[in-house]
């Protein structure tokens, strides 16, 4: 398995052991990782703060993040692919977009390459947590 998509998982595995929805994010510059982040809007009671946001939080300013890579378990919604596009990201390698379509074609009429590894495990978290917790996941996608 790609080594940042499983830095990515482990981050969402962290969310999940927190109470959290499972979505983690890195961000690579380089090869090597920068930041990381998991989805912590149960667990700070904060709206915004998705895996893709919270990873960014992280990083702080690096400066350009043209040379960077933005990895995720889940393909980016609208506001963390909004992120992605206004810092100018210019590859998101995502590990599924079966449960949740996201804003890829947004990502790409902005010039972002935007990779699904379409990974079985993510694909496996996300649908079981889905079906565990509809609710909580219906909120955090604006659905409720």
């Amino acid at each position: 398995m790609d080594p940042f998509m499983q830095a990515a998982i482990e981050q969402a595995e962290k969310s999940l052991s927190e109470g959290g929805i499972p979505i983690g994010s890195v961000l690579v510059k380089n090869e090597t990782i920068i930041a990381r982040g998991h989805n912590k809007r149960v667990q700070e009671n904060n709206p915004i703060l998705h895996g893709e946001m919270d990873c960014m939080n992280n990083a702080g300013r690096v400066g350009s993040y043209r040379d960077t890579v933005i990895y995720s378990t889940l393909m980016p919604c609208y506001m963390c692919a909004g992120t992605i596009v206004q810092f100018k990201i210019p590859k998101v390698v995502v590990g599924e977009s079966t449960t949740f379509s996201g804003a890829r074609e947004f990502m790409e009429q902005h010039g972002v390459e935007v990779v699904d590894l379409k990974e079985e495990r993510c694909l496996i978290m996300m649908q079981k947590f889905i079906d565990e917790h509809p609710e909580l996941w219906n909120e955090d996608i604006g659905d409720l």
